[in-house]
This record gives structure tokens, C-alpha cells and sequence, in this order.
């Protein structure tokens, strides 16, 4: 995650840190994620510091960009790991992918959804500001927010959209799991910079 956001070309620095001071001083947070939400859960609970502090960095409106478990854990729970609850800024809950969708041909998708996508971008957002974005997935959970209008971006799973990517209307609150595709314009560097990357979060 570093070295990605060092070669966007940003001249702020990019620093790993895992305490809630680090989190305090960051301009900007992102918090990557991989393994289990119980995990992550676990690691960012409302009442421990370190979550307190991601989450108080997010309600005061810093920016924020969520990956994976990082957009994930924004969310009330999740069905992946019932009895740990989220962050809960947004109203909302992980669902596991339906194992029976199909595309047009009548061929059964599969779960993990695995691949590049197109992405249709709903609203303004600055990080989605990119000619025909295509983004790769790994993931077998989506994040359903109760109120439609946070869905910043979706991408076509059978005939149903899956979350692509959440956020609030303004700049703060920032979250998209996935990656551009190879060969297309990238978001200037101005816009990824002064970032704090959490690590050590068992996720």
C-alpha cells in the first residue's frame, strides 16, 4: 500500500503507524484490510483507542479512504463474523454474495467475485474522477448501506449492482475496495496525499 501510494507521485509523506496519536496527527487515514471482519473488529472496537480515534478522525472530517475491511468495518456488522459489531458510522450491514446469481448467458457466477469490472460511478466524487473506470475485485462481502444515496459507485453483478464504493457527498468519509485497471489516466497525486496507513490491525 505504501509503495502504491508513493508511486503516485505524492511529495507528502506516507507513514505506516498503529497507534491513536498516529491517527490524531494524520492528515489523511487510509486503512487497509485483509483476513476476517471479526478480526478487524476486534482490533477496531468503538470503545478502544485505536478505533475511537479512526472513528472520531472520521466524524470530525478527515479524509478517509477505507479498503476491503477497511470500507467494511464502517458498517454496523457483518454475516461473516455475527456477534462483532462494526464502527457503526453508517447505517448499513455486510452481506455475503448470493452463490446463486447468473450472468445473461444463464452461467452461475462464482463467489469469491474475482476480476476486473466496470464500475458506474454515481454523483460527484473526486477519487472516481477517471475516464471509463474498471476496477479489480476480490471479495465474497458487500457493504449495503440503509440509505441508498451513499453508494458512490456500483459494479454489475448478474442483474443486481454490488457495491463498488461508499462515501458521504463531501470529501471526508471515502471508501473503495479495489484497484484501477492497468493502462488507464489515474487520479493526480494531489488528490492521495498526506496519508497515514494503519497497520498491524490483525485484518
Amino acid at each position: 500500500m505504501v509503495r502504491a501510494l508513493e508511486a503516485t507521485g505524492t511529495r507528502e509523506p506516507v507513514k505506516l503507524i498503529d497507534t491513536p496519536a498516529g491517527v490524531r496527527d494524520a492528515a489523511r487515514v487510509i486503512v487497509p484490510g485483509q483476513g476476517a471482519f471479526g478480526d478487524c473488529a476486534a482490533a477496531l472496537r468503538p470503545d478502544a483507542p485505536l478505533g475511537a480515534a479512526v472513528l472520531q478522525a472520521i466524524t470530525a472530517g478527515k479524509p478517509y479512504l477505507g479498503i476491503c475491511l477497511g470500507l467494511q468495518i464502517l458498517f454496523e456488522d457483518s454475516e461473516e463474523s455475527s456477534g462483532h459489531p462494526g464502527l457503526g458510522l453508517y447505517r448499513g450491514h455486510v452481506r455475503r454474495l448470493p452463490g446463486d446469481v447468473v450472468d445473461q448467458t444463464g452461467r452461475r457466477l462464482k463467489v469469491p467475485h474475482i476480476g476486473w469490472s466496470p464500475v458506474a460511478v454515481r454523483g460527484n466524487h473526486p477519487v472516481l474522477d477517471i475516464d471509463q473506470p474498471w476496477f479489480y475485485f476480490v471479495h465474497s462481502y458487500q457493504a449495503i448501506p440503509d440509505d441508498e444515496s451513499l453508494l458512490a459507485a456500483v459494479a454489475p453483478f448478474g442483474e443486481q449492482p454490488l457495491t463498488a464504493a461508499v462515501g458521504a457527498r463531501q470529501r471526508r468519509r471515502r471508501a473503495v475496495p479495489s484497484r484501477k485497471k492497468p493502462g488507464r489516466r489515474i487520479a493526480p497525486a494531489a488528490r492521495v496525499h498526506e496519508l497515514v496507513v494503519l497497520t498491524r490491525l490483525s485484518c
